[in-house]
């Protein structure tokens, strides 16, 4: 052991908090421990409330409030989760029955077409339902925004000559 680097190992005197004094060996002269052998739990077999500085309460005096704030947010966060996925949900849902509707407009207006050229009936007397009249309005409504577009001009122009 090289000499000079190392703290001097004396006797030292242990005092307990239940009041259990014993002598060893340390660097340090004087120790003042919680608990030893004598009211440890573990060396007992009895239970034992171990807090005799009032630690947990000081814990909780300091943090206490912590705990319910964090508590609180996490609900608040967990309630807009839960509020974002049912209007996410209910997007899905409205533009899932409008392609469905529009879906059926053109099935009914291919029935009408297929109808018409098999001779079954006549062009002039084909009603088209109020729902599939909405559905053609709304496309005729969103066509003239798509033709202002900067590029669709000739796009449009070869559909109308078709």
């Amino acid at each position: 052991m090289r000499q000079g680097i190392h703290p001097d190992y004396v006797e030292a005197n242990v005092h307990c908090s239940c009041g259990n004094t014993f002598k060893t060996r340390s660097t340090k002269s004087d120790l003042h421990i919680e608990l030893c052998s004598a009211c440890h739990p573990f060396y007992t077999g009895k239970q034992k409330f171990v807090d005799t500085g009032g630690r947990v309460q000081r814990f909780s005096d300091k943090f206490g409030n912590a705990a319910t704030s964090v508590l609180e947010r996490e609900a608040a966060e967990r309630e807009a989760r839960q509020k974002a996925a049912e209007e996410a949900a209910e997007e899905t849902r409205k533009a899932r029955e409008a392609k469905e509707s529009e879906r059926a407009a053109r099935a009914a207006k291919f029935e009408t077409k297929a109808a018409v050229e098999s001779g079954e009936a006549k062009a002039d007397v084909v009603e088209v339902p109020a729902e599939e009249a909405a559905v053609e309005d709304a496309a005729v409504e969103d066509a003239p925004e798509a033709a202002e577009a900067p590029g669709t001009e000739a796009v449009a122009e070869e559909t109308t000559e078709a």
